[in-house]
């Protein structure tokens, strides 16, 4: 919806035009006081002093409305924190018309109910001028500029701006110390926080969270370059205070509403005189009669005492009396009530309810814990102490002077002066450092005390004093408190001497450098390396110093000496010095033949020649060996390949197996059998008789092939068609024809080649026998 004053456009003649209907009073304000005299009866003559007296204030209020629009023209600066002093004078001409407008399209609908008067308007306009001034806004919280970009938060009591985030972090910090110095629970109770200038008190629940406009109506109002800032640009609704029943009609503004500027018709206050048209925020009037109804209580009229004892009623309303019409009746009691500080009662006579601000001092102590408050009692937290004390460093060089109450929390400035305070060690002085707070650090110098049972001197730093682990006592609960504290400072006696000295090992492996409180002979962990009784090996042991009561070890290994060549046993005894005895344990072996197993004496084995060892190693049996002609070997048991010829007879048949005849086993003697004559004719009959049954079998299959043509050439000639009988009787003569077709194959294939083989056994007996 487009704010109200951007409904009447911004052309030069909507400008003029508006311009000249302010000059004109409205149409019912011109009509109004000449409708008092329609009935034709002459009007009263304070009447027509009363309608003379309007005209005559409203236009001076004409006037001064005129000068005010023109002098917030005149004073309004720049909006910006950014602009420069030296801006072209048209630019800042063009600016302040643009503001003048704004601040005339705010009044707008103001001026047009009052005429022009602008009389009520002159707090309301401070504050709107306020915001187009350069830093004029200042948030007292952060003592920070208010630009028109920030969200801001307004106080409903004294219309301070202030950031949000701001007044945010003060309304929990309020909150926050109030519930600290009152609550005994701590933290459990709701507290009031106070505006930080006019100390109003607001509830928790009315903590600001949302960035609003000033009215109330939109959440985070965007910046308007023809609105004022922070405003929505809408009409304000709020209602009037005192309460009218009218609500505020300027647009959305910074500060207080202005009085209403309603016209209402009302009558005097002894209601004798007829209605009026008068300004709603002041309608109350006298029509000037000896009436003692027509006086209000604060009458001051000296000039027309009024005598007349009416019964009036005391401020406080507890008592009536009868008094004089032109006084006021004020009774002797005094108020029970408490003042706005929630502290001290009011006890002011015959007070009618509003009590006034309290008068006395504050006197609570402040946060500082040194001082109390010298303001007026207020309610809400009191402001920090206003006194300063002194911080020192710790020789007292350099001063900081801090508000009072954060000298607690507040470091020692730094200084430079060298620390003047006394060693707390051995040493005649300190390291050179800075002045600083809390306790020196420790030594670092070199300890240099001497060593006890050495010449040396302590190098470590100094251990005068260093802070150890106490031993606490396992506490029952958390109720108790350590009777000790965690850590305790302490003299550490000196550490052992670390020097080293050169030591040699006990079995003279090495020389080690060997810390001075260790100093002695040593072992190095290498073997002993002494030679043993049995002069062949050496001491195993880690190296050791050698006394009649520890010596080296004995010798508990075998003996280790080379046997004779050939000899795979051990020697029986352990190890000793000189030469092992002779080997008597016996030899398990196989004969040449493997076949045997042999028991010899190690002895005789090793010391044999090559002749007798083959003698020892023969069982005497006949060797089972083959030739390579394929009989036994006729020699003893022997190594090695058999070497001698065979001389076993042997048969050879002709390659027909017809002729047989014996000669020697000798592969050097080449001996073949070669067929006769007869021995061929005997293969040329075989061969006849074969063949013969070969084409007897092939004419066989010959025939049988003419009779399946033969038959299947019938049964095309009869067309493929027979009768179910007939067919059934064909296909049975069919596959009976089949069976013998394959019984007579099976005969051919069969008896042909046996009886072949009959004949040429029968041809080749009768050869034989001839």
């Amino acid at each position: 919806m487009e704010p109200a004053w951007r409904q009447q456009g911004r052309g030069r003649g909507r400008g003029q035009e508006v311009q000249g209907e302010r000059s004109r009073p409205p149409q019912k304000e011109r009509e109004r006081p000449g409708g008092a005299g329609r009935g034709g009866k002459t009007p009263e003559p304070p009447q027509v002093a009363v309608r003379s007296k309007f005209e005559e204030i409203r236009k001076s209020n004409q006037a001064a409305a005129q000068r005010l629009v023109e002098s917030r023209i005149s004073s309004s600066s720049s909006d910006d924190d950014e602009d420069d002093e030296g801006d072209v004078d048209v630019k800042a001409d063009h600016k302040d018309g643009k503001r003048g407008k704004i601040l005339e399209s705010t009044f707008t609908t103001y001026t047009h109910q009052t005429g022009g008067d602008v009389t009520g308007l002159v707090r309301t306009g401070q504050y709107v001028s306020e915001l187009f001034q350069s830093g004029a806004l200042t948030c007292l919280i952060c003592i920070g500029s208010v630009k028109r970009t920030q969200a801001v938060w307004s106080c409903s009591s004294c219309f301070s701006l202030f950031h949000l985030p701001c007044i945010q972090k003060w309304a929990r910090d309020s909150a926050f110390l109030v519930s600290s110095i009152t609550d005994e629970d701590f933290g459990q109770k709701q507290h009031p926080w106070p505006c930080p200038k006019c100390r109003a008190e607001y509830p928790p629940s009315a903590k600001p969270n949302r960035y609003t406009c000033y009215c109330g109506k939109l959440q985070d109002p965007p910046a308007d370059p023809w609105l004022a800032p922070h405003s929505c640009g809408s009409v304000c609704q709020k209602e009037l205070k005192p309460t009218c029943g009218h609500t505020c009609l300027l647009l959305c503004h910074p500060g207080p509403c202005p009085p209403c500027p309603k016209m209402v018709s009302v009558s005097c206050l002894c209601g004798n005189a007829k209605p009026l048209p008068r300004r709603c925020s002041n309608k109350s009037w006298s029509c000037q009669r000896r009436a003692a109804s027509c006086y209000s209580a604060n009458s001051t009229d000296v000039h027309n005492p009024v005598t007349q004892e009416v019964e009036k009623e005391c401020r406080c309303g507890k008592y009536r009396k009868l008094m004089p019409c032109h006084k006021e009746y004020l009774c002797d009691s005094k108020c029970p009530k408490t003042r706005s500080c929630q502290r001290h009662q009011c006890r002011r006579k015959c007070c009618p309810g509003n009590c006034p601000p309290c008068d006395q001092s504050c006197g609570r102590t402040l946060g500082c814990r040194n001082h109390k408050c010298p303001s007026g009692c207020h309610q809400g937290s009191c402001y920090p102490c206003p006194e300063s004390v002194e911080v020192r460093c710790s020789c007292g060089s350099t001063v900081l002077s801090v508000p009072c109450g954060r000298e607690r929390s507040t470091r020692p400035p730094r200084c430079k002066e060298t620390c003047r305070r006394p060693p707390s060690c051995h040493h005649p002085t300190r390291e050179t450092h800075r002045c600083h707070p809390g306790p020196c650090p420790p030594c670092r110098l070199p300890c240099l005390l001497p060593l006890p049972r050495c010449s040396h001197t302590c190098p470590p730093p100094c251990h005068d004093q260093v802070l150890v682990k106490s031993q606490q006592v396992q506490l029952a609960g958390p109720w108790e408190q350590p009777s000790e504290p965690a850590f305790v400072q302490k003299a550490l006696p000196c550490p052992p001497c670390q020097v080293p000295i050169p030591t040699t090992c006990f079995g003279e492996h090495e020389v080690s450098p060997v810390p001075c409180h260790r100093r002695g002979r040593f072992s190095c962990r290498r073997p002993c390396g002494r030679p043993l009784t049995c002069g062949n090996h050496d001491c195993s042991r880690a190296c050791h110093l050698v006394t009649d009561g520890n010596k080296c070890e004995v010798c508990d290994e075998s003996c280790s000496k080379p046997r004779p060549p050939s000899c795979p046993h051990p020697c029986s005894r352990p190890c000793h010095p000189g030469n092992c005895p002779t080997c008597s344990q016996m030899i398990r072996q196989r004969c040449h033949c493997k076949i045997s197993m042999l028991y010899v004496e190690c002895t005789k084995l090793t010391s044999a020649d090559e002749q007798t060892k083959v003698e020892l190693g023969s069982c005497n049996n006949q060797c089972p060996k083959e030739l390579s002609c394929g009989h036994r070997c006729k020699q003893a048991c022997h190594p090695g390949v058999c070497g001698e010829k065979c001389q076993q007879k042997v048969k050879l048949r002709c390659p027909c197996k017809r002729i047989k005849k014996e000669f020697p086993c000798s592969p050097s003697v080449q001996c073949v059998v070669q067929c006769d004559d007869a021995c061929r004719d005997q293969q040329r009959k075989v061969s006849q008789v074969k063949e013969a049954g070969q084409r007897a079998a092939q004419e066989e299959e010959q025939k049988k092939l003419q009779e399946e043509l033969e038959a299947f050439e019938k049964r095309q000639q009869r067309g493929g068609r027979r009768s179910k009988k007939r067919g059934r009787r064909e296909e049975v003569d069919e596959e009976a024809a089949r069976a013998g077709r394959w019984w007579r194959r099976c005969a051919a294939f069969v008896l042909v080649p046996l009886g072949g083989a009959l004949l040429s056994a029968a041809a080749y007996y009768l050869l034989t026998e001839a």
